[in-house]
């Protein structure tokens, strides 16, 4: 007896866009595709998370809760997903126990069924708390191993945490190449070696930035995973998921192909190639092809793009190898951390630092907090000269509990201040308070949104899970901005 057809997880609704339109796709762009995406037969639909909450604050002047009900309304055959950050929630930095717990029943609560639970470091003591959550609500956890590639990141290490999430409580596990820098064979074997050690369903997750997604995702396939995940074109391929027809199209005469309606995608794609048109201000030719440095530099698409522009600014542009070359050296000497959301950002800007002042010259806050343990353990050793400096420099040493660890409670605090502010008070204004309280205040009193910000210097609108990092350069303070990389 054969291996079960090979299911297909769509993010259209989330990564999709996130990838390819800076998260700008509206709930109300997506309502019209829901019911169809909904008869489709796909096992999830990811809906939300990353920089998703972030854009419905900011952008789409949408309480981000009430777009898990309205798809859950439209679309109620076929299970929510979403991309949670551990500890840090959908945000950059970590929050106490009690907010991590409200968010995720909060979100249960909406509607949410699955929950894709990952850390940048892969220090699954950053994930306990939200996999305890989501048990708890009777949820899905999805464990996700941030896929790279170094010294420390072998096979072996990726299975034995596998087995850690397994034990933990998760229900299934994912590989999350934010990258899209796996490869045919690692991928079969992690899959096939997790499938055998944990016994859990596996997922793989990839980005076609470097053309490789749909490849890796064949040999996962031929390896025994029991899903993919797919986007829609034109939010589909590049910096994106491998389109739907494409896999199909490529699993052609394959035992594990799944059934779809080919009328149906070919529906979804006219009605999604209109919604890529209404975005085309946050569209970019250069998100729609292979990208050849990331399989040089490991550089998420993403952050490559916006580095770029940094570079430009800081009239760096034409040492941008030199910077790229840097960036492997910074992450030796941080411990090798995986390039994903907030890390890849802080070591981008490290290395362009070092290049440009000189190695370690100019030590910025966030890097010294990776070397000092405030983002939790890195897969390997820090420098000892680079931890030594971050020592000198703070006067702290490196820590080396769970970030989380002696965090105080928030949540009655939270509650008090929305009350004292004549806001909601439920647990979904907490939690959205506490990561985001400009922005929700903002959302609540349509007044504020009018009042200038008077800056001193116009800035370039910042992109939908993005923040900008104050930073000083030559004595002058300086921005940099942080984008989302998932």
């Amino acid at each position: 007896m054969g291996m079960p057809r090979v299911t297909f997880n769509n993010t259209v609704l989330r990564d999709g866009h996130q990838s390819m339109a800076a998260t700008r796709m509206s709930t109300a762009q997506m309502l019209p595709a829901a019911p169809i995406l909904d008869g489709m037969g796909f096992g999830v639909l990811e809906t939300w998370g990353g920089a998703s909450i972030d854009s419905c604050l900011r952008f789409l002047g949408e309480q981000p809760f009430d777009r898990i009900r309205k798809l859950r309304e439209a679309a109620p055959k076929t299970p929510q997903s979403m991309l949670l950050r551990g500890q840090n929630i959908v945000q950059y930095s970590c929050f106490p126990d009690d907010v991590v717990e409200a968010f995720v029943q909060a979100t249960a609560d909406a509607g949410m069924e699955v929950f894709r639970i990952f850390d940048a470091l892969n220090d699954v003591r950053n994930l306990q708390t939200a996999i305890a959550a989501v048990r708890k609500a009777g949820k899905h956890a999805r464990g996700e191993l941030c896929y790279t590639t170094s010294p420390v990141h072998t096979t072996e290490a990726f299975v034995k945490f596998a087995c850690e999430l397994k034990e933990m409580g998760c229900h299934s596990i994912a590989i999350k190449d934010m990258a899209g820098v796996i490869t045919p064979v690692p991928a079969a074997e992690i899959v096939r070696k997790v499938k055998k050690l944990t016994g859990l369903p596996v997922t793989l997750h990839s980005h076609d930035t470097a053309g490789l997604a749909a490849a890796s995702y064949l040999a996962a396939i031929d390896a025994g995973v029991d899903a993919v995940e797919t986007s829609i074109s034109p939010f589909a391929n590049g910096t994106s998921q491998p389109d739907t027809l494409r896999m199909l199209a490529i699993l052609d005469g394959h035992a594990r192909k799944p059934q779809f309606d080919v009328k149906k995608l070919a529906e979804l794609r006219t009605y999604f190639t209109k919604v890529y048109a209404e975005l085309s201000a946050f569209t970019s030719p250069k998100n729609e092809v292979v990208e050849s440095d990331t399989l040089i530099y490991q550089v998420p698409g993403g952050m490559l793009s916006n580095f770029r522009v940094q570079l430009k600014e800081l009239k760096m542009d034409d040492r941008i190898d030199e910077v790229l070359a840097e960036i492997p050296v910074v992450r030796e000497a941080l411990g090798w951390p995986p390039l994903v959301t907030p890390i890849s950002q802080i070591v981008g800007t490290q290395a362009m630092f070092n290049v440009k002042f000189g190695r370690w010259k100019n030590f910025s806050p966030q890097a010294m907090d990776i070397a000092l343990g405030n983002y939790g353990k890195t897969p390997g050793p820090i420098d000892k000269d680079v931890l030594a400096l971050a020592e000198k420099n703070t006067g702290k040493s490196r820590r080396t509990a769970r970030p989380a660890e002696g965090v105080p409670p928030r949540m009655p605090e939270l509650r008090e201040e929305l009350a004292a502010k004549g806001l909601p008070t439920d647990d979904e204004a907490c939690v959205l308070f506490a990561m985001f309280p400009r922005e929700f205040e903002q959302l609540h009193k349509p007044a504020a949104k009018a009042a200038p910000a008077a800056p001193a210097t116009k800035a370039a609108p910042v992109p939908a899970g993005a923040t900008r990092m104050a930073l000083t350069i030559d004595g002058k303070r300086s921005e940099i901005l942080i984008e989302e990389v998932h």
